[in-house]
């Protein structure tokens, strides 16, 4: 865990946020299964148990809490027991619900799920969809003016079941001209936010596309499709971050003026990735609340996404939870025997492993491009770092600027890393031949006949991947910089 990622985490209480949305009841009937219906070839679920859940918007102001935040709900709901039980539990989970208004003539939106031994089996919704008109939208109008100097980030989560409304966002724009937030979209179509200019926006796969007016692509091309639309996603959005979550295959993190990034996440099934979207937005909103990159932000937020969907039903992340995610030692390796058992078992699992090496001293922009290019070749990506005696063989006796100990940690905090583990060699070779990596991967200012490793990874059954060269990208080059800095006196 990096001390600045732990920063991060440990500021989110310091923090006040408050979320616009729909709100809505996750309702779980369990139950198991043994007889056929009668009536029609369907199974006969006899319930055992019923859990109650905070949905949409509602659950990621339950994420906000349970990261450490101030959280604010403002929404507009039906005056049911839908409706009071979820304020009910937003209420328990430390949620400020001053914001929710109550209306008679609107049903809470509900789905209910029907599972069997863990299983489920069908999921039906109800509740009103239509548009707020009238009083609600301008006692809604009312109640987000009255609350938003009181916070530091606004997060508008958009269904599209009618809560915000046209009006609301000409009210929301009228707001942020005013008195700027720090504003986030999730939303089911971010073109209608485009003149609040936000500072980021969360579309799912299929949101994007339909954004883009793309065709739907199998899995395994989508990140490929989305990457070569970041311009537009930006341009039609007027974000200035717009981060794709795309299922399975991790997250793509368009900002402007910068290369594109990656994220990635381990595949669960569908029914274990119900609100990782909303788990992923909030960790988002405070992240970059607070300042930091875009980058670190997706980091951190895709780490909680990979923490919910190991859960099951409607789940959150809380700020000790994340923590936990990104403690090194779950993926620094130093006994050669448990590496080796680890990687038997990947191979075991048909798993593809890639393996790159280096001293990484300072991590710049370069190393993460390549970093995340890396990954992108396989299902596991482990890297050598140089001790800090090889890194001295290698550049001179005034390096490493960070020890073995520092830079294993930054590298580990990074979500495309899955292992660290280091060497004292000038090669990695001895650790090549435990690894047997099906792709060995080094940077574009190598060529394959410069390369000692590579001879031992072709005779492993390995390949040498050469990467493209990031340009006027290295620690020599943010060393000489600081020197020359230092020299000039800036």
């Amino acid at each position: 865990m990096t001390t600045s990622y732990r920063g991060v985490i440990e500021q989110f209480g310091k923090q006040k946020v408050m979320v616009v949305g729909e709100l809505m009841l996750d309702e779980y009937l369990s139950g198991t299964s043994n007889r056929i219906c009668r009536e029609a070839p369907v199974p006969i679920v006899n319930i055992q148990s019923r859990e109650d859940m905070p949905g949409g918007a509602a659950n990621a102001a339950i994420n906000l809490a349970a990261l450490g935040a101030n959280v604010t709900f403002v929404t507009v709901t039906g005056k049911d027991e839908g409706g009071q039980i979820v304020a009910s539990l937003l209420k328990e989970a430390g949620v400020d619900t001053q914001g929710i208004l109550f209306d008679s003539k609107r049903e809470t939106l509900t789905k209910k799920r029907v599972l069997s031994s863990g299983h489920l089996l069908v999921r039906y919704d109800t509740g009103t969809t239509d548009p707020l008109t009238g009083t609600m939208e301008q006692r809604l109008i009312r109640k987000i003016a009255t609350l938003y100097d009181q916070v530091d980030a606004v997060l508008l989560s958009d269904y599209g079941y009618g809560i915000i409304t046209d009006k609301v966002i000409e009210a929301l724009s009228y707001l942020q001209k005013q008195q700027p937030k720090l504003l986030v979209v999730d939303a089911k179509n971010l073109a209608r936010y485009r003149d609040l200019h936000p500072v980021a926006v969360k579309p799912n796969y299929g949101e994007a596309i339909q954004l883009l007016g793309l065709k739907k692509e199998e899995s395994g091309r989508r990140v490929d499709q989305i990457l070569a639309h970041g311009k537009d996603m930006l341009e039609i959005t007027g974000a200035r971050i717009a981060t794709v979550t795309i299922d399975s295959e991790g997250a793509v993190i368009f900002e402007r003026g910068k290369t594109p990034y990656r994220t990635y996440t381990k595949g669960v099934p569908d029914s274990q990735a119900v609100g990782a979207g909303d788990t992923y937005v909030s960790t988002l909103t405070l992240a970059l609340s607070l300042g930091v990159t875009a980058l670190a932000a997706a980091e951190i937020a895709a780490g909680a996404a990979n923490v919910v969907v190991h859960k099951t039903g409607t789940a959150a992340c809380s700020g000790e939870e994340l923590v936990e995610h990104f403690t090194p030692r779950q993926k620094i390796i130093t006994d050669r025997k448990e590496l080796a058992e680890r990687i038997h078992s990947y191979h075991e699992q048909g798993r593809k492993v890639v393996f790159t090496n280096g001293c990484f001293d300072i991590l710049h922009r370069g190393h993460i491009t390549y970093l995340a290019a890396a990954k992108e070749r396989g299902d596991l990506l482990i890297i050598g770092v140089n001790s800090d005696e090889s890194v001295r063989m290698l550049k001179g006796p005034t390096r490493p600027i960070n020890n073995l100990e520092d830079r294993m940690a930054v590298l580990a905090a990074l979500d495309c890393v899955d292992h660290v583990v280091s060497f004292s060699q000038r090669t990695p070779i001895e650790l090549i031949k435990i690894i047997k990596p099906d792709v060995f991967v080094k940077g574009g200012d190598y060529t394959e006949d410069t390369l000692p490793e590579a001879p031992i990874v072709k005779a492993l059954g390995g390949k040498v991947e050469i990467l493209s060269y990031v340009e006027e990208k290295s620690t020599t080059a943010v060393i000489n910089k600081i020197h020359a800095q230092a020299t000039a006196g800036v």
